[in-house]
């Protein structure tokens, strides 16, 4: 379970030069807050950053977001970021429910959802990354051949995902219910903090690529 309580973790936030405090501000102008053309990746609950982090290290002519509920989350993400910063990534603390105030129409490139939060309640399906509710979400601020990337070791999770593209306008373009014995979709992949956590545990890694 995440912490989500360190003290002084929203103060250290607060006065980091690494996270874009009025991300509203610069909705429609992310391209020129990075100070070139090149696209704009995002990943919706980046954990501890070690995703993001690594594909801004490999993709320097990619600018990327990475956003986070959890104070105390980003905190980690920071640490790893001043000991290592990157000019094509920052970081945003927000609710992703507020996604499009951030983003232009069709703003950015790719989506990468990693190891959501399931919110195993049904009344609560509404609040899951992969709902259909956050895929109209997406639509608004994804380029028209953007795609999204969604992992998750939660089969009942993964289940509903299946189902939300199903009745949606989105089409899978790719998927695999055992990302790391999949030899086309392991190709490149980068591992989260949990993904190596479940994985080492036996746990298959689902993913899906989903397009319009």
């Amino acid at each position: 379970m995440r912490l989500r309580n360190v003290t002084g973790s929203r103060d250290v936030i607060a006065a980091s030069p690494y996270v874009i405090h009025e991300p509203e501000l610069l909705k429609g102008k992310w391209k020129e807050h990075f100070g070139n053309d090149n696209p704009v990746r995002i990943e919706i609950g980046m954990g501890k950053g070690r995703f993001i982090m690594a594909l801004a290290k490999e993709n320097p002519n990619i600018n990327y977001v990475g956003i986070e509920k959890y104070s105390t989350v980003l905190l980690r993400g920071l640490e790893k970021m001043a000991a290592d910063p990157l000019p094509n990534l920052c970081f945003i603390r927000m609710d992703a429910e507020d996604i499009v105030d951030i983003f232009d129409k069709g703003e950015v490139d790719r989506i990468y959802l990693n190891f959501s939060d399931p919110w195993p309640k049904d009344r609560h399906a509404k609040r899951r990354l992969p709902s259909h509710q956050f895929l109209e979400r997406y639509d608004i601020i994804l380029q028209a051949d953007g795609q999204i990337e969604f992992k998750t070791d939660n089969k009942d999770l993964f289940t509903f995902a299946e189902e939300e593209v199903a009745e949606s306008k989105w089409e899978l373009k790719a998927i695999t219910y055992d990302l790391h014995n999949d030899p086309i979709m392991s190709v490149g992949n980068i591992m989260t903090e949990y993904e190596e956590k479940f994985s080492s545990m036996g746990n298959p890694i689902y993913k899906y690529i989903i397009k319009r």
